[in-house]
């Protein structure tokens, strides 16, 4: 009974379901009325054929021909009382029949299901919740991040004002807690004052909303919000937030980072505690057609080969892995020994050539591309579909539409060697992909992906990279958590860092067979402040070493799986 009793207060208190109740209730009324009137006149009709009936009789006969049971014991005779009869009938066929079935789904059971589903989600977390991320936003971005945070041991939080949108995310698995994201309350459920971060992935006004909340309620929790234009980060700084990431702008920079700068020198394309992460083609250098043990790499030039890039396809990089013309060597090392290897790489009577990049899409994300090659001094072009502020009097911009082949040969796709698809519609940068590559076949072709689900899409339409925003951010994410820990190189490959697990400690690298057994490949070993890269195969590993250390995303769950989270 108490559950009961809970049960209606609950259905009751939202002010929607009490006028719901307000209104059917007013039908019930309603036909109750209309059936006591046609009681009355079947008595009235009845007096006129000369038969009488009692006062129960005429309720019976109303309720049987209103529901269309019609048992036929009671009926008249003159063309008055058949009339009735239909006018009775179909009345009781509009209200019993239509109305008041509808009308109870809509107004009671609808929103009673509701209201069952909605107290299925949680509404707070446990008292002794610390330590934990709090995201307020339920985007593909904020889902990402959870994700990511889930695969690494961060407890995670997702803060979600929609019933609906709670609902499903809590189907789907997510920790959600449904509340009020503009008020203090909602914060107090998730316990933000003990969260390890509270994160805000709106649009800049709300984040700004949120912040003070946040403030408001916890003002030593540290904060970080996402920001779409770049004069709102300042604001979003004085609303109260510790870190401001543009994701769009840390996009471009990643996906221009990618782009080779004229001949075979390495591109950089990322740095990791103290050391640089380079990419460099072994076609037209001194390399293809050797061996990885036979480059001498790390006894010549002090570089560990991380990993291959045949195509679209990652490798790990074994002694006896072959490079030819198409391969892409991932390197690891100093800056001064990658500008040491790239003289001695470098072929005789070599000319730099350096045709403009061709960007295809000019928005948020293709406008830090081009940025990002502008600091590089790397000429590019943008195809832009139409003209806004922002492109007036750039002269590298060329508005139309990037599927015209006059314009895409206007802005020198027939010169070009590498196109980078920016646009925020997954649909369109597949179909981009495969009109460039059947274009251009021999092009390298960087893209966006906006839902990480269309990464095999991109792939399998030509792209020879393809980075999403999502998997940005949520390794943005984990390392302000853990400065450090994870960085992406490309969709689904990162460097990681992680204690040495007890089963490899005293082993040595060629002894544990990293590699052989989970794909993954020991780039540098940190020992205290230094960091050995490459690491000396043949040194024991110490129980206060970390290694640094480079796979796909299959290739870590292999590691995890194998050594364990340590």
């Amino acid at each position: 009974m108490k559950f009961i009793f809970s049960q209606i207060n609950y259905f009751l208190a939202p002010e929607d379901n009490r006028r719901n109740m307000r209104f059917m209730l007013r039908l019930v009324l309603f036909i109750g009325a209309l059936v006591l009137l046609f009681s009355v006149l079947f008595h009235l009709i009845m007096l006129y054929e000369g038969r009488g009936y009692s006062l129960f009789t005429g309720l019976y006969w109303t309720l049987t021909v209103m529901s269309t049971l019609g048992f036929g014991d009671i009926t008249f005779h003159s063309d008055l009382g058949m009339l009735f009869s239909v006018t009775v009938l179909l009345s009781g066929v509009l209200l019993f029949m239509l109305l008041l079935p509808f009308t109870f789904i809509r107004f009671i059971y609808a929103p009673w299901l509701e209201a069952q589903s909605k107290a299925r989600t949680p509404r707070a977390l446990p008292a002794d919740s610390a330590g934990h991320v709090v995201i307020v936003g339920s985007d593909n971005t904020a889902l990402s991040i959870a994700s990511r945070c889930r695969r690494y041991g961060i407890p995670c939080v997702l803060l979600e004002d929609d019933g609906a949108k709670a609902l499903s995310l809590y189907n789907k698995g997510y920790n959600v807690v449904l509340g009020d994201t503009d008020s203090t309350a909602g914060y107090a459920a998730v316990h933000a004052e003990k969260a390890a971060l509270v994160l805000a992935l709106h649009d800049d006004m709300k984040n700004t909303n949120i912040a003070y909340t946040v403030r408001e309620y916890a003002p030593p929790a540290p904060l970080a919000a996402s920001v779409n234009q770049d004069a709102s980060a300042d604001i979003l700084r004085l609303a109260g937030c510790d870190h401001v990431l543009n994701f769009a702008g840390m996009l471009g920079r990643a996906l221009a980072g990618r782009v080779f700068k004229g001949g075979v020198e390495s591109n950089i394309i990322g740095s990791f505690e103290g050391f640089c992460i380079a990419e460099s083609p072994a076609g037209g250098g001194m390399l293809a057609g050797m061996r990885i043990r036979d480059t001498d790499l790390r006894s010549r030039f002090g570089l560990n080969a991380a990993g291959i890039w045949q195509g679209k396809r990652y490798l790990p990089a074994g002694p006896d892995t072959e490079l030819d013309e198409n391969s892409i060597l991932l390197l690891a090392g100093t800056a001064d020994r990658l500008d040491e290897f790239d003289r001695h790489a470098r072929p005789e009577h070599f000319v730099e050539d350096s045709p403009p990049v061709l960007i295809l899409g000019g928005g948020r994300v293709g406008t830090a591309v081009a940025a990002a090659l502008a600091g590089r001094g790397i000429a590019c072009r943008i195809v832009e579909q139409s003209m806004t502020a922002g492109h007036k009097n750039d002269d590298r911009v060329i508005i139309g539409n990037a599927a015209d082949i006059v314009v895409l040969r206007k802005a020198g796709l027939d010169e070009t060697r590498t196109v980078v698809v920016t646009t925020h519609n997954d649909d369109l940068n597949i179909y981009l992909t495969i009109y460039c590559r059947k274009l251009r076949p021999g092009i390298k072709i960087i893209s966006r992906a906006n839902l990480e689900r269309n990464l095999p899409s991109l792939y399998s339409a030509g792209a020879d990279l393809v980075m999403s925003q999502a998997g940005l951010a949520a390794d943005t994410v984990i390392n302000l958590l853990t400065p450090g820990r994870v960085f992406m190189l490309t969709e689904g490959l990162n460097i990681f860092r992680i204690p040495t697990p007890h089963s490899l400690t005293g082993q040595t690298l060629k002894s544990g067979g990293i590699r052989q057994k989970t794909d993954c490949n020991v780039v540098a070993v940190k020992n205290g402040g230094s960091v050995s890269v490459p690491p000396d195969p043949d040194t024991p590993l110490a129980a206060g070493d970390e290694l640094i250390i480079i796979g796909t995303a299959a290739a870590e769950k292999n590691f995890m799986n194998l050594y364990g989270k340590a």
